[in-house]
């Protein structure tokens, strides 16, 4: 499965699944370009993380709502690369609670990062990918937007769009040889499950069948496996991964 010299672009990834899908493609030998918003500490450990796991990486200060911005990366990636070959949207917040106390600016901000940012980021790569005539596009979506969750209209409503942008795109640039294809995870043992509480947590996990939280890790070796040659056939599809939560 390996990926030779190629570059992929990830958004979101100096913490939680995006750090774990950097990682695991860096050993595979695969140029990782990231961006991040605030922590160049964070930033920085994630270099040497992808150097010391085999590949190269370089690290962008860019917001993923700003769109200009995020064109700059993207063409400062190909420069820096020689090219781009994977696109990785993981990029995401949440900002949960009732819709009858959900502030505008709380609907707006999660929108704007999960939904646009992946629009920013497949914009400004698409046309690239198009005259090349390969690549894949990966997109982190969520079971949030496929089963709904109760307090999580705005981040259901983004990653169902997600899940919708996928589909359509996968049949638009199919003819360029490129492939576009989302991973829903369930509940994954990150940063933003830090805040949930106990009870919740334990309600969680009951609803769970194989009566766990996912790992990182996990999600990365599913997404290597679809950004890869491996998954030549397989486009406009969404996995899901979530230890069966879905299915109950």
């Amino acid at each position: 499965m390996t990926q030779g010299n190629k570059t992929a672009i990830i958004s979101g990834a100096t913490r939680g699944i995006g750090r774990a899908i950097a990682i695991e493609l860096a050993r595979e030998g695969v140029n990782i370009s990231f961006n991040f918003l605030k922590s160049h500490e964070d930033a920085l450990t994630l270099e040497e993380a992808v150097i010391k796991s085999g590949g190269k990486a370089k690290a962008f200060q860019t917001d993923i709502k700003d769109y200009a911005a995020v064109k700059s990366w993207v063409d400062k990636s190909r420069e820096l690369f020689g090219g781009l070959d994977i696109v990785i949207n993981n990029a995401g917040v949440i900002k949960d609670t009732a819709l009858a106390l959900m502030a505008p600016e709380d609907w707006h901000e999660v929108i704007n990062t999960n939904l646009d940012g992946t629009f920013n980021l497949s914009r400004a790569a698409i046309i690239g990918l198009i005259k090349q005539k390969h690549g894949v596009i990966l997109n982190i979506t969520s079971v949030s937007g496929m089963v709904g969750i109760a307090r999580q209209t705005n981040y259901s409503a983004s990653k169902a769009g997600i899940i919708g942008f996928t589909k359509s795109l996968a049949r638009e640039v199919a003819p360029y040889n490129i492939r576009v294809n989302a991973v829903a995870p369930g509940f994954i043992e990150t940063d933003m499950l830090t805040g949930l509480k106990k009870e919740y947590k334990e309600q969680v996990l009951k609803q769970i069948p194989l009566a766990r939280l996912g790992k990182a890790e996990e999600v990365a070796r599913l997404v290597k496996f679809l950004v890869s040659d491996d998954a030549g056939y397989i486009t406009g599809q969404t996995f899901v991964i979530d230890g069966g939560l879905s299915t109950v």
